[in-house]
């Protein structure tokens, strides 16, 4: 699977989410296809940020920057995260939902990630943000 372009975030309107828009294109396919990857705010990338920053404090910007800095990588790896479970197999449009619900099963793939993910991420997060 190759992605060849993401846009986002995006708000979605009646859900706490950002969603992020991705082209993948396998080499068996004839055109790329759609999938639109969802980030939780309360469950994934609040619980995350915490993880990886613990109680940190900045400015609105700062806090923003942070935020969309957060749920794109989450979403990177929620796409991995759904490629190895089979759920982009198929060439069709798909959504990847939060990871809350019926998904709740990978929650905990995308936890260890963050774990061992999580001094590099801060390194990542002070430089952007200069904190």
């Amino acid at each position: 699977m190759q992605i060849t372009d993401v846009t986002g975030p995006y708000r979605e309107p009646r859900e706490q989410v950002f969603s992020y828009d991705y082209s993948i294109q396998r080499a068996s396919w004839p055109t790329p296809q759609a999938v639109r990857v969802k980030v939780a705010i309360p469950e994934e990338l609040d619980v995350l940020r915490g993880k990886i920053l613990g109680a940190i404090a900045g400015t609105p910007g700062q806090q923003l920057m942070i935020s969309k800095f957060l749920s794109r990588h989450i979403a990177d790896e929620k796409i991995r995260i759904a490629e190895a479970d089979g759920m982009l197999a198929e060439r069709r449009d798909t959504v990847v939902a939060p990871f809350t619900g019926p998904l709740v099963h990978l929650f905990p793939r995308l936890d260890a990630w963050a774990d061992a993910q999580r001094e590099t991420l801060r390194a990542e997060i002070k430089t952007l943000v200069v904190l």
